[in-house]
């Protein structure tokens, strides 16, 4: 995953879209265009309860239109696509690494010759060139520490917490009655 320098184009659209994000409490999580559409991904801060809501995407995305339109950063036609990472988001960027410490995370190595070219793990350290990530190993946890550029895709990976199974309700008695002719 090597990552290109940002266009100018797209460096404009983050200083238009950063303050109006600030000012909705949010993050700029990530910024993309690709063919005719421009993505602005939107999040809560780390460690925020719960996640952007319908209401606020609606809301960013017509102040984000908007200032867009009064500037005119992209040239040409696009579609604006304002949104949310989700639950399991897209890892692109060293910044994106450092925001998700300590989840659970799955990686696709770009060496595809290699026999560990997929990992599942914890990522547990991040800086601006490498990715630690705890696996399983056969005899207990194994860092593995897995250069940026040498990621072909990675997204964290949503664990569904435990919950402790229903009670089992005593099953119902049949009753039948005797009838007398």
């Amino acid at each position: 995953m090597v990552t290109e320098p940002e266009s100018p184009v797209l460096a404009r659209v983050r200083q238009l879209v950063a303050p109006i994000a600030s000012d909705l409490g949010l993050d700029l999580y990530d910024l993309e265009q690709r063919g005719g559409t421009l993505r602005v991904t939107l999040d809560t801060p780390p460690g925020s309860d719960g996640g952007v809501t319908l209401d606020t995407l609606a809301l960013a995305s017509r102040l984000v239109s908007r200032e867009l339109d009064h500037h005119d950063p992209v040239p040409g036609r696009y579609t604006l696509e304002v949104t949310s990472p989700g639950v399991e988001r897209t890892l692109r960027t060293p910044a994106h690494y450092r925001r998700e410490l300590g989840k659970v995370v799955s990686v696709r190595l770009t060496d595809v010759g290699h026999d560990d070219r997929r990992l599942t793990g914890t990522l547990v350290a991040a800086d601006d060139t490498t990715a630690t990530i705890s696996v399983e190993g056969p005899d207990g946890p194994v860092e593995r520490v897995v250069p940026l550029e040498q990621i072909d895709r990675a997204k964290t990976v949503f664990v569904w917490p435990a919950t402790a199974k229903p009670q089992q309700q005593p099953k119902k008695q049949k009753r039948t009655k005797e009838h007398s002719s």
